[in-house]
């Protein structure tokens, strides 16, 4: 390995162009957060991550244009696929070390990677005025956890959703998934985190870590698909296990090369 690489990747998706964009930077030493914050702030995608090895295990962190996150789904699965696909093809799985979110375990499963990701059991909660405003439209139940979830009647509804991104942004919570039962899917969502610099997330992972477990027990199911309504789309493999949520899907790399300046 040459200096501080990157990579382009489209994260739940095996084609270019969908799916949700990551660049994955493998760092040979760590850097400033001002740097990280300036580097993700370039790259401009609506999530960064940066790993950097440790013996047998990689750190990691995530980074928004405007600011680092806790966790981060489908950066996490990109940077898996970095490491199992680009850097250490003999490998069968990876784990990941984070500061805020402790270990997050990465695997080849089938022909795509999964994930295992924290769950979250959302609460029923009463529905804010500024979740009404944000969205344009009420939705039948609203609970609260790490999201919070707007749960519709049908994909109709979560599809013509034109969220007013400044309402969403006085929440108490940094992030909403809106979400119904899926036509073709277990269930479809879209996902908003204006107050991340993200106004819309095009394939969430971390939504799952709350979505799983409400669908799980509403369709009394374990494993689940998933559908995201963006303008880019992906469609996510979700079970709900003893380790927490395992989330599933493929990804590709668009390019790679070398940080001259960093």
């Amino acid at each position: 390995m040459k200096g501080n690489q990157i990579f382009w990747v489209d994260a739940f998706s095996a084609i270019p162009y969908r799916g949700n964009p990551a660049v994955v930077c493998v760092l040979e030493q760590e850097l400033r957060d001002e740097r990280l914050q300036a580097m993700a702030k370039e790259f401009n995608v609506s999530e960064t991550a940066f790993i950097l090895k440790a013996d047998d295990n990689y750190s990691i962190r995530w980074f928004t244009p405007t600011k680092e996150l806790p966790l981060v789904g489908h950066a996490t699965l990109a940077a898996a696929h970095v490491v199992l696909s680009e850097l250490e093809l003999d490998r069968e799985d990876v784990m990941f070390e984070s500061e805020m979110s402790g270990r997050l375990l990465a695997f080849r499963d089938a022909n795509s990677l999964a994930i295992i990701l924290p769950a979250d059991v959302a609460e029923p909660c009463e529905c804010p005025p500024e979740l009404i405003d944000g969205l344009g439209r009420a939705p039948q139940v609203v609970l609260k956890g790490r999201h919070y979830l707007a749960v519709y009647e049908d994909q109709s509804e979560v599809a013509s959703l034109d969220p007013e991104f400044s309402s969403l942004s006085n929440l108490d919570r940094p992030t909403i998934a809106a979400t119904a039962p899926g036509a073709q899917a277990d269930y479809v969502l879209r996902f908003f985190a204006p107050a991340n610099g993200v106004p819309e997330d095009p394939v969430s992972g971390v939504a799952q870590c709350s979505l799983v477990p409400y669908w799980a027990s509403r369709l009394s199911k374990k494993t689940l698909t998933s559908e995201q309504l963006s303008s880019q789309g992906g469609t996510m493999i979700c079970k709900e296990t003893e380790a927490g949520i395992q989330v599933s899907g493929p990804c590709c790399t668009l390019f790679s090369g070398n940080l001259v300046n960093f």
